[in-house]
């Protein structure tokens, strides 16, 4: 990714995924990160972070998109996760 905003390094939570932006005016696909952390002095939230790859993009600009999260909010959203990822799994278990 050039020009990116986040850091991505071994540490960085998900990287190279299929990423997608969408507007009224258009929808363009590039390669994404995902980085989950907290600070590490003091920690007081958990940031969830996600860039888009810019050189892949035509309409957006070079940005990052970032969520302040409290410890129960970020539960919620990982409980969320694990059950969906339990449904694709049995249904993709299902199509074998």
């Amino acid at each position: 990714m050039s020009d990116r905003l986040l850091s991505v390094n071994a540490y960085t939570t998900l990287d190279l995924l299929e990423g997608e932006a969408v507007a009224h005016e258009f929808t363009e696909s590039a390669y994404a990160v995902v980085n989950a952390t907290a600070p590490r002095k003091n920690p007081d939230h958990v940031k969830l972070e996600m860039e888009l790859d810019n050189a892949e993009l035509e309409h957006l600009p070079a940005h990052a998109d970032r969520v302040r999260l409290t410890p129960e909010q970020a539960r919620t959203i990982a409980s969320d996760l694990e059950k969906y990822a339990d449904k694709v799994e049995a249904n993709l278990a299902d199509d074998e």
